[in-house]
């Protein structure tokens, strides 16, 4: 009995305990109902989340770090077409693998190939860029987060930054497909019911952006290499307002990029190769020369390089694809080449072709002079190295080997751009040798290299100082004054040893063939045709293959349909031209 009312008291404690304990959640409850939400919210404490993954300087370091890589794979690691769509399927060149007539394939066929439901051009580059303007939005609203644990200051850069890229990404989306949705904060459902903005309007929040990133971004000395400065932002402001016909805005930021003390054309001889024989501009290109740290004040803003970093998978495929197949070339069942050298630039694949136009025609009776097509830029000619051919020792264009019927002259030869690769300055482990450790050689004492395709190995502009003057060219014809115009176009062709143009010749096109002239294999030359609408022009006029294809409406490119589809609450408009 003793044990039964023992067991009955020890009962009743625990109810009452566990009553205590009820009362008191409830209670606690009731007083925080307004709270329930973030009462009943899980906070990770052990691993990375949305929660606790934009609190430290650190982690938004990390996040702007991605939106350079995100920014160098447009560049260097995305698929091959993406990439080379930027040179390929414009005046300056098409696609040496996709040629023949009946056959045509890539963007040599513009009427097949960039269509509304293409997954790799048309959606690519949309998913790609609106990556970049998700991530730059997560990190642009996450600092406004009370919970930020950010100095002021360091908000500041990390904000101008993201902006930076964003501003990046719409003026992309804005020169390829015109007006295009304007998502600018953080979503973490999926958006259904978007609306096109138009061009112009894409075109004004890019202002806004760079505006505000302008403002707050270091000037470029002040940054290390390879990073947003002041000055990169001013510079591609001034596009964008050359995009909004604002010209004297486009002018007053060219020109505060232009007159920054830090900044200036490369007028003499620099850098790692300055002693050996070339030319300034060759220099711009040689291995090493291209940031600040080397002497050279014209790079704005710089793709970084590291040779085997193991950090990263990003390579700049340019350098072997627009090199002709050379190695590969033969006569009568015998190979010219012995192999790749390092004086030729390396491993070729032929897959970018240059046009003629731009081989010959663009430079017209300064091609003996301008320096910018001279030897150390564009080689020409070459010698058959081959000593069990017939044709050793002859060189393939001085004597009309290049003409010798059934030879590819479309991917295995023509003149070597040099400005993309190593000249004679490869990494150790690239060089052929013989048993006792010397370097292998060929006949004429070029090194011979191995079989293996080197890719990215030194690093490349984004955007450059010469570039900055004739966007203030192209802003100064824009409010109908040439003489400033002309001014601006021979401050680069002075550089470069070229005939002085006058008033009357600074046009648009000449702009454009200037661009050409000096930018080639840099710039983003589809970019720039399609923000002038001279896509279609120019490919006509210049591309003996996507010149055939190219259709009026081809001067903007395909929303994907993919992205109207899946809008099921909006209304994305298709561009005149395509069907869905």
């Amino acid at each position: 009995m003793q044990k039964i009312k023992h067991l009955i008291i020890i009962t009743m404690k625990k109810i009452n305990l566990y009553l205590i304990v009820t009362i008191f959640f409830v209670s606690v409850i009731s007083f925080t109902s307004c709270n329930e939400d973030e009462l009943l919210t899980e906070i990770p404490k052990d691993f990375l989340s949305p929660e606790n993954s934009y609190i430290t300087s650190n982690q938004f370091q990390m996040s702007v770090n991605n939106l350079y890589y995100y920014l160098r794979y447009s560049y260097w690691g995305a698929n091959a077409d993406m990439m080379f769509t930027r040179y390929y399927a414009t005046d300056f060149a098409y696609n040496a693998t996709n040629y023949l007539p009946g056959q045509l394939g890539k963007l040599n066929d513009y009427t097949n190939v960039l269509v509304p439901n293409d997954p790799t051009l048309t959606l690519g580059m949309w998913t790609h860029h609106y990556y970049m303007i998700k991530d730059a939005n997560v990190i642009i609203d996450r600092l406004e987060n009370p919970k930020c644990q950010v100095s002021d200051a360091d908000k500041l850069i990390f904000k101008s930054e993201a902006l930076f890229f964003r501003a990046f990404s719409y003026r992309v989306l804005g020169h390829l497909y015109g007006g295009v949705p304007l998502i600018l904060h953080e979503s973490s459902t999926p958006l259904r019911n978007l609306t096109r903005a138009t061009r112009e309007e894409v075109y004004r929040q890019c202002a806004t952006d760079l505006e505000f990133a302008a403002a707050n971004l270091p000037d470029i000395d002040k940054v290390k290499d390879g990073k947003v400065s002041k000055q990169v932002c001013q510079h591609l402001l001034s596009e964008i307002y050359i995009s909004l016909k604002e010209w004297d805005n486009a002018i007053q930021m060219a020109t505060a990029v232009i007159d920054y003390p830090a900044c200036k054309l490369m007028t003499s001889r620099f850098g790692s190769n300055k002693n050996d024989p070339g030319d300034v501009y060759s220099d711009l290109f040689r291995l090493n020369n291209q940031n600040r740290t080397s002497g050279n004040k014209e790079g704005l803003y710089v793709f970084q390089y590291d040779y085997l970093n193991a950090g990263s998978n990003n390579s700049f495929d340019l350098t072997r694809a627009v090199i002709p197949w050379y190695s590969t070339l033969s006569i009568g069942g015998k190979s010219l080449f012995l192999g790749v050298t390092d004086a030729k630039g390396g491993v070729g694949i032929g897959w970018i072709r240059p046009t003629d136009f731009f081989l010959y025609s663009l430079w017209g009776a300064d091609a003996g002079k301008d320096i910018r097509n001279s030897a150390y830029n564009i080689i020409r000619d070459v010698r058959v190295d081959n000593t069990a051919s017939p044709y050793f020792g002859k060189w393939m264009v001085k004597d009309g080997i290049n003409k010798t019927a059934g030879l590819d002259t479309i991917r295995k030869w023509y003149p070597i751009i040099t400005k993309v690769v190593r000249i004679s300055n490869f990494p150790a482990d690239a060089y052929q040798t013989n048993s006792d450790g010397s370097p292998k050689k060929n006949a004429f004492g070029e090194i011979l290299l191995t079989s293996v395709e080197r890719k990215s190995l030194k690093d490349e502009y984004l955007f450059r100082l010469a570039e900055t003057y004739l966007l203030r060219a192209e802003a100064y014809i824009g409010n109908n004054n040439q003489a400033k115009a002309a001014d601006d176009i021979n401050s680069i062709r002075i550089r470069a040893n070229a005939t002085p143009i006058s008033s009357s010749e600074a046009t648009l096109d000449f702009v454009l063939d200037e661009r050409l002239r000096e930018l080639y294999c840099e710039e983003w030359r589809s970019l720039t045709l399609l923000r002038l609408g001279k896509s279609v022009e120019r490919n006509r006029k210049y591309n003996p293959y996507t010149g055939l294809t190219i259709s009026d409406y081809h001067n903007l490119w395909p929303i994907p349909y993919s992205e109207i589809a899946r809008n099921i609450f909006g209304k994305i408009e298709q561009n005149p031209g395509y069907t869905n």
